[in-house]
């Protein structure tokens, strides 16, 4: 089992990493979130699953061991692949995924790309019950800033100009920590978008 992976980016897209270590490049899927964080040549450690089957092995990697959980808790649903959890991690956080099935909103899960109402449903029974011991959230980036400023109010302008909710939060979270409580939300708004067009240009050049 590899539960883990630290090594130096060769390459990077929104949905893979390859990582070099000691000679050897290890193919990683990932969240766009996670490869928001990332770059070329940066030194990195990935919490790992490794998905065995009989044509493949398939490493998935998370930047926290709350998202794996997360991730290995959304397997346990009938229905729901290794792919299908990691689109739904890329769509959702995991504190929108627990309030979701805490509140029975299956809609939520319908939302994402590949999520039919059956599962959506499965998942919201399924995980009842089973996230109350998950630890909040936490990205590459630390833990979210504290801000006087609505965030939400920047995210939903984010949306607005085609990213998702997951990547809008990753970004306006990542803006708040850098430039700290005092700075003004359109300063936040401008590095956000910062970051989420300096992660597109690099992954695009991939």
């Amino acid at each position: 089992m590899i539960a883990s992976l630290s090594g130096t980016v060769l390459a990077l897209s929104q949905q893979q990493v390859i990582i070099d270590v000691s000679g050897v490049g290890y193919q990683v899927f990932i969240t766009p979130e996670t490869s928001l964080g990332l770059g070329l040549g940066q030194s990195i450690s990935l919490h790992t699953a490794l998905i065995v089957r009989e044509d493949a092995f398939t490493l998935f990697g998370f930047g926290t061991a709350a998202e794996l959980e997360m991730f290995d808790l959304l397997r346990s649903v009938t229905g729901v692949g290794p792919k299908s959890a990691l689109g739904i991690l890329a769509s959702m956080s995991s504190d929108a995924i627990r309030a979701a099935v805490v509140s029975e909103d299956d809609g939520a899960f319908k939302r994402v790309s590949g999520i039919g109402p059956k599962t959506a449903k499965l998942i919201t029974v399924t995980l009842a019950g089973k996230l109350a011991g998950l630890g909040q959230s936490s990205d590459l980036s630390g833990s979210p800033a504290k801000s006087s400023i609505d965030l939400g109010n920047l995210i939903a302008a984010l949306q607005t100009l085609g990213w998702n909710e997951r990547i809008a939060s990753e970004a306006v979270r990542a803006a708040s920590t850098e430039l700290g409580s005092s700075a003004s939300a359109d300063a936040l708004l401008k590095a956000a978008l910062a970051r989420l067009g300096a992660a597109k240009s690099v992954s695009g050049g991939a």
